[in-house]
């Protein structure tokens, strides 16, 4: 009854789900706090449909910011104090989204997204260079391409990523009660872009670091520790849907 309040579809077209969280902090009525999460049935069915694809049996759906949420508490051990008592803005930039998850205290205060992602970039290598996507992709992430590259594609890339998280933190700060941040945490493919996190530091004078979901795991003996380092902050999300249960 109460989800026909907050979602614009009909509740046939979604698939929902809800967590108690408590007590109502400001209401001594009895009243408590529940966390709903929904999505299109058609969004669901996809997902499921390329997981059945690759031999895999769907057991819980999550939702990305939530599981960038439960990685957390691993990007937590590089920062000092483990993050307690501080403010952390989670940037993680995909293809399309750049997902944004603010925690204080370790614990999620704000969650918002923007359109901006690393396919920007692939699709000017695309344009730019005559490649393919595939090609341009694949060039992206082994290098192989012009000298050009750098000067005339990659820094302005870099210059808007840059701007769009100063401009995701410039909203935090005047939108909430909180007026600063002590850090940024930068993932996602782009995160491996070398020196982001300083020019991101530069531009927001916001302590910034990457993440790294695999700080201090012990890796199995087949694990490459290079490529995995050089993965990690693409795999936050994947390491947050990794913890979670399954109650």
């Amino acid at each position: 009854a109460e989800a026909n309040l907050y979602i614009t579809f009909s509740l046939d077209e979604v698939n929902l789900d809800f967590q108690v969280l408590g007590p109502a902090p400001s209401n001594p009525e009895g009243e408590v706090e529940v966390l709903i999460a929904a999505s299109r049935k058609e969004k669901i069915e996809d997902r499921v449909a390329a997981a059945e694809a690759a031999g895999l049996k769907v057991v819980v759906m999550d939702v990305e910011t939530y599981a960038t949420e439960a990685a957390h508490e691993l990007v937590a051990r590089q920062l000092p104090n483990k993050g307690d008592g501080q403010t952390v803005m989670v940037v993680d930039i995909g293809a399309l989204m750049m997902h944004i998850n603010v925690l204080h205290d370790n614990q999620s205060v704000y969650i918002r997204e923007q359109s901006f992602g690393g396919a920007q970039l692939t699709q000017e290598i695309q344009r730019r260079f005559g490649l393919s996507l595939d090609e341009a992709e694949i060039s992206k992430r082994r290098g192989g391409l012009p000298d050009s590259y750098e000067s005339e594609v990659l820094k302005p890339f870099v210059d808007s990523l840059t701007m769009e998280v100063a401009r995701a933190l410039q909203f935090f700060t005047s939108s909430t009660q909180y007026n600063s941040v002590d850090h940024i945490v930068l993932a996602g493919g782009c995160a491996a872009i070398p020196n982001v996190d300083l020019l991101v530091q530069e531009r927001t004078k916001t302590n910034t670091i990457v993440a790294n979901p695999f700080h201090q795991m012990t890796f199995a003996s087949n694990v490459k520790a290079n490529q995995l380092a050089s993965d990690a902050p693409a795999l936050l999300i994947a390491c947050g849907l990794a913890l979670r249960s399954f109650a």
